[in-house]
């Protein structure tokens, strides 16, 4: 995946969030907390599609890949994030390092798209609801979601073919909690033009073509709204919709902060507060968000305790 023998750096130093050790006990319980919230939230939303015939629809399968999704890149990041402010060891080897940004990058991309799937979804929902079932059929359902991982696939590839032609010789210190692609690019000692042109295009091709997806989802779907008479009619759509937009908001808006800029204007303090939402606190906010305000989730939610009681009293 990687060349060992284009450097002379055997392992990196992530610099992490500050020197002050006081404020290190602090931050891991408070990133111990949200990792055990992400885990628990993501992991029961998937539980919960599964067991409830009543969520087998297509916005829920979107949502338990949402949630694995979610689930599977915060515990590439969030577990040495919380090992390197415990024990204060913020060695990592080449590989493991390599290794943690390739697989965070195939989740993100894939992440990208699968949003905009569900963007789809809600527009097919509200804009042609008669012909729902037949355009938003299982094989369809899961077509969009193989494309999604798909891009991520083909993302990851062309971070690592990228990242191969880099040489690594000065310094091995990260400015980053993570192994992320700017702060390494910015270690490197050979030319990295042609290797940041490559993420840049590939990467931004992925964020815009979900934008444009779901803006255009949304314009089309508000439109509709705004035909429907009665106001019942309009907040029941709204409220499909709500969800998904706010898990949008918060997703994109710190991704386009991060990775559409140059280079140049990398700034630890102020990146690791944008990657800290989409790396830690927003995998843990999409399944609060879509319990907390959906009330086929809370109904789901009340019909598996009851059954739980029922078997329970039939002991």
């Amino acid at each position: 995946m990687h060349r060992r023998n284009n450097t002379d750096v055997p392992y990196f130093i992530l610099l992490g969030f500050t020197d002050a050790e006081d404020i290190h006990l602090v931050l891991f319980v408070l990133f111990l907390l949200i990792y055990l919230v992400t885990v628990l939230g993501n992991a029961g939303m998937i539980l919960l599609i599964c067991l409830d015939a009543q969520l087998h629809t297509p916005m829920y399968f979107f949502l338990s890949h949402l949630s694995f999704i979610d689930f599977s890149y915060s515990s590439v990041i969030s577990p040495k994030t919380l090992d390197n402010l415990l024990t204060s060891n913020k060695k990592i080897s080449y590989m493991t390092c390599f290794t943690q940004m390739y697989i965070f990058v195939f989740f993100v991309a894939a992440e990208c798209m699968l949003l905009s799937c569900m963007a789809y979804d809600r527009y097919v929902a509200i804009c042609n609801p008669l012909h729902y079932p037949v355009v938003m059929s299982t094989r369809r359902c899961w077509s969009l979601v193989l494309g999604s991982y798909l891009v991520g696939f083909i993302d990851f590839l062309v971070t690592a073919l990228g990242m191969r032609k880099l040489e690594f010789c000065n310094s091995n210190v990260i400015h980053h909690f993570f192994c992320d692609t700017s702060p390494i690019i910015a270690l490197s000692c050979t030319e990295t033009q042609y290797t940041e042109l490559m993420i840049f295009i590939f990467g931004g091709c992925t964020l815009m073509a979900s934008l444009i997806t779901i803006t255009v989802s949304y314009v089309s779907i508000l439109s509709a709204i705004l035909k429907i008479n009665s106001t019942s009619g309009k907040r029941k759509a709204f409220s499909t919709c709500a969800s998904h937009v706010v898990a949008v908001t918060i997703f994109y808006s710190t991704m386009i902060f991060s990775y559409l800029r140059p280079n140049t204007s990398y700034s630890l303090g102020r990146d690791q507060v944008a990657s800290v939402f989409y790396t830690i606190v927003t995998p843990m906010l999409n399944p609060l968000i879509y319990s907390l305000r959906n009330k086929e989730v809370k109904n789901a939610v009340l019909r598996l305790l009851q059954k739980r009681d029922i078997s329970r009293h039939l002991k």
